[in-house]
């Protein structure tokens, strides 16, 4: 699949940039427009705009926020939360959005996957899935969990075979957001990311864990992802998207 990538997300509330660990305790950073307008300058490859909280209010995505984070940058831009319908992937499109994240919608309404991959092409429908370790069970043999609606709902879900059919249906690359990893910059879920990228044949999106350059490494070789997402350690000002991919561990990983 080439070259990988390295990408980053902008977790927004309430029109604020913000961070989180394992999808609790947020802290506001800033101004999402600078933050992204930054991270391009610097060589990120592509950024996710995230209404956190969209979801869990039963309201529509800040597209008004998110059309002026796409009016800054020149990179690929994907917009998600709150993707509920074909019209709010017509209105993230709208607002500038190369690809869109569906992820609880996708569970409640599975065929929203292959509707929107129909109406907007191959490339344009990403399963974003937020997944937490529950060990191995009959109902989930991997031990991985699909939990929506901002980590509050528990679906009973195997995640590896979520993926697999998200696939089946029409999504083009599958973003695993690891709850447990979330913020804690403790590293990956390695073993979660190998299971997804056994079953599928796209993408697979690294998310949730990443503190340092050898993060970053080890889940795009040991772990088999395609691209990773990286966070904390760019809006807390530890490293830069320069700082990683210049960096002797990472040499030749990236395009």
């Amino acid at each position: 699949m080439g070259k990988k990538k390295l990408i980053t997300c902008l977790d927004v509330r309430d029109g604020i940039l913000t961070k989180g660990v394992k999808f609790l305790g947020n802290k506001d950073i800033g101004d999402p427009v600078e933050a992204a307008k930054k991270y391009c300058e610097q060589g990120i490859d592509e950024i996710v705009f995230y209404d956190i909280t969209a979801t869990h209010e039963n309201r529509s995505t800040s597209m008004d926020i998110a059309a002026k984070v796409a009016a800054q940058i020149t990179v690929p831009f994907a917009i998600g939360g709150g993707i509920r319908s074909l019209e709010d992937f017509r209105a993230a499109i709208a607002a500038g959005a190369n690809k869109v994240h569906i992820n609880s919608a996708a569970v409640r309404e599975p065929d929203l996957i292959a509707k929107a991959a129909q109406e907007f092409g191959p490339d344009c429908v990403v399963l974003s899935m937020d997944v937490q370790n529950v060990g191995s069970s009959p109902a989930i043999p991997s031990g991985f969990e699909v939990v929506t609606n901002g980590g509050r709902n528990h679906t009973g879900m195997d995640a590896v075979e979520w993926a697999k059919r998200g696939v089946e249906l029409g999504a083009c690359e599958i973003v695993l957001n690891s709850i447990d990893g979330d913020g804690t910059q403790a590293g990956y879920d390695i073993p979660l990311h190998q299971a997804v990228a056994k079953v599928v044949n796209v993408p697979v999106v690294a998310s949730g864990g990443a503190g340092t350059i050898q993060h970053i490494y080890d889940v795009l070789t040991e772990g088999d992802a395609q691209v990773a997402l990286i966070a904390s350690m760019l809006h807390f000002g530890e490293y830069t998207v320069t700082d990683i991919k210049n960096s002797p561990l990472c040499a030749g990983l990236f395009g």
